[in-house]
């Protein structure tokens, strides 16, 4: 068993409240090998939400309490991420996860890249919470 996003299953689960679909994963899911989340759904952050990026480093900052997660309007959202982080690798180690299939870019999901919190599209190295 796999873990993917659920957007990239089909689900319209963004924050923009729209779906990335990916036919592969999207099969995945329907075969059963793949269990969909939305680690910002989890999190208790609504769809649509406003947008938001990783302020002061990426997600293992943010863990560790050197960043934060914010909109672009200042509201603070790094509580709902960890919750949703929590909840995402609660879900991995009761089904026997071993990997994951993530939606780039996303400060929850990022894998190697991620936007830079300045809100202007900008991406830096780094990961989602």
């Amino acid at each position: 068993m796999i873990i993917v996003s659920s957007c990239l299953a089909g689900r319209s689960c963004r924050y923009d409240g729209t779906a990335k679909p990916n036919e592969k994963i999207m099969r995945m899911v329907r075969e059963g090998f793949a269990l969909p989340v939305c680690a910002e759904e989890l999190g208790g952050l609504p769809t649509p939400r406003k947008p938001c990026e990783i302020i002061g480093g990426d997600g293992m900052d943010v863990l560790d309490g050197k960043a934060y997660v914010q909109t672009e309007d200042g509201a603070d959202k790094t509580a709902e991420f960890i919750v949703g982080a929590n909840a995402v690798l609660a879900l991995a180690k009761e089904c026997g996860v071993k990997s994951a299939i993530l939606k780039a870019k996303s400060p929850s999901c990022g894998c190697g890249r991620i936007y830079n919190g300045c809100f202007r599209g900008e991406l830096r190295p780094g990961y989602g919470v």
